[in-house]
């Protein structure tokens, strides 16, 4: 019995699924996906169709836009705007449907619908600023209902749309995912248009956005028209989420406006440069994703470029050479090597200085037993071995062949030197300065001493007498406490 369902089965496997195949390879309904041939990539990167050409410049631009205003908008929190307008278009593009369709119109007219949108986005703008300026109810609570109140009611507006003639065929619900393939030159010219207006904006602007941006009190203490600002940019965010939604919908377009600006920011600390690389993220994202629709049709095009904007923003996560994550570990991590190093160097020095006395500025060194040193810092026995090879490479220290003395080199008696030279003006300017005790000084200055500028250094040395006088002071443990003085005990 087990024999004869095994056979059926490799037979109808033989039989029926090869015409299937083959059937389905040339249907309209074909999901499955294939690798594209070598003619089939040459043919979009080199923009030989003209719908290619068409929904690459259109999603390009748009990208570029959203990236540059988005910087604004993610330094002026407002990371969730984007997606409550978005939301609050959808009642627009219906009504403006129903508009069209009861006065004899087709309800097909782009511009029409997204004149609709526009003017929905723009009132859910107002009903946010109105919650949120007329009561106690914060920013974050009047996103979250705007967002779900017009949401609503523009899925029951598209309800009743999609019951009228021709409603479905106007492809209404391809809003709320975009329909980026159907895109024609109109428009991409219309997303032009809208992209150099937010530009421009932005870049006539730029200095008062970068203000309202990290400082809206100081703002509007010199006089300038915060509301005003902000009004201003929050309709910039309209513009491109309207314009957005023929590209990637109005439930992915929020990613056009926060995933390059929140990439570009792992990439430097200035706003010029951050609305630079955003804008070029943006158009990248806008770019991949689209040619990569255009390479395997049956993946949508909005989905595409929302991917290739995360790509990239893991990239710059990881990569950033601001705030990138393994630029940090890799700072942190030659930090720590830094200290552990200048820990070695002074206790080294401190050690010599307590065996025999040297006259000032001399920069020859006896040897130093190394369970001298293991005493003198708690270290595990594998991890002072490591600190001294490092510094042996670096070229500060010298090890004896049985590795159980080590000394300084010129370079490293003078480094040395110098460390423990600022370690005791730390020590010094706390003791005088900050009324801290001798005695409990040293850790309080070896937490800090690592961080010490040129321009502290300087200080320093203008508040101390002793730091002039000598190339290295005493250290405050051996200095003696004046009769009456109790911040020792």
């Amino acid at each position: 019995m087990n024999a004869r369902r095994l056979l059926a089965i490799v037979l109808f496997l033989f039989a029926f699924l090869p015409a299937g195949v083959a059937a389905d390879r040339g249907s309209i309904t074909n999901r499955t996906l294939r690798w594209p041939a070598a003619d089939e990539w040459i043919r979009v990167i080199t923009l030989r169709d003209y719908n290619t050409r068409v929904v690459i410049t259109g999603t390009a631009v748009l990208g570029m836009a959203a990236g540059v205003l988005g910087c604004f908008a993610l330094l002026r929190k407002r990371a969730l705007m984007g997606d409550a307008l978005s939301h609050a278009t959808l009642p627009g593009i219906g009504l403006a449907f129903m508009f069209s369709v009861a006065t004899g119109g087709t309800g097909k007219s782009l511009a029409l619908l997204l004149a609709g949108a526009t003017i929905s986005g723009l009132l859910g703008l107002a009903c946010i600023l109105l919650i949120r300026n007329f009561t106690r109810l914060k920013e974050d609570t009047a996103l979250g209902i705007v967002l779900s109140v017009f949401f609503g009611a523009g899925v029951a507006v598209l309800g009743v749309a999609q019951r009228m003639g021709g409603g479905h065929s106007a492809g209404l619900e391809s809003f709320i995912y975009g329909k980026t393939a159907s895109m024609t030159a109109a428009d991409s010219l219309l997303i032009a248009g809208v992209a150099v207006v937010v530009l421009t904006t932005c870049l006539l602007l730029f200095k008062e956005f970068r203000l309202l941006c990290f400082d809206a009190a100081y703002a509007s203490a010199q006089g300038w028209p915060t509301v005003l600002l902000d009004v201003l940019m929050m309709a910039l965010i309209v513009l491109v989420t309207v314009v957005g939604l023929q590209a990637v919908g109005l439930i992915l377009v929020i990613a056009l406006l926060i995933v390059p600006a929140a990439a570009a920011r792992f990439w430097t600390e200035r706003l010029a440069s951050m609305a630079i690389i955003a804008g070029v993220f943006g158009a990248l994202s806008g770019l991949a994703g689209s040619a990569a629709s255009a390479l395997l049709p049956n993946l949508p095009s909005g989905a595409m470029i929302v991917l290739a904007g995360s790509a990239l923003f893991v990239f710059s996560m990881a990569f950033g050479s601001s705030r990138g994550v393994v630029v940090r570990w890799l700072n942190r991590r030659a930090f720590e090597n830094k200290v552990r190093r200048q820990h070695l160097l002074r206790a080294a020095y401190e050690l010599i200085e307590t065996a025999e006395p040297r006259p000032a500025g001399e920069r020859s060194a006896p040897a130093i037993f190394v369970t001298a040193l293991l005493a003198k810092r708690s270290w595990s026995a594998g991890r002072l071995r490591t600190e001294i090879a490092r510094a042996g490479r670096a070229g500060l220290i010298t090890s004896w062949p049985a590795g159980d003395k080590i000394k300084f080199t010129p370079d490293g008696f003078e480094e040395a030197a110098q460390l423990v030279r600022q370690h005791r003006m730390w020590e010094l300017y706390l003791i005088t300065h900050a009324d801290i005790a001798p005695s409990h000084v040293d850790r309080d200055a070896d937490a800090i001493e690592h961080v010490l500028g040129p321009e502290m250094i300087r200080e320093l040395e203008s508040l101390l007498d002793a730091g002039r006088a000598l190339p290295v002071p005493l250290s405050p443990h051996l200095i003696s406490v004046a009769p009456g003085d109790t911040r020792n005990t």
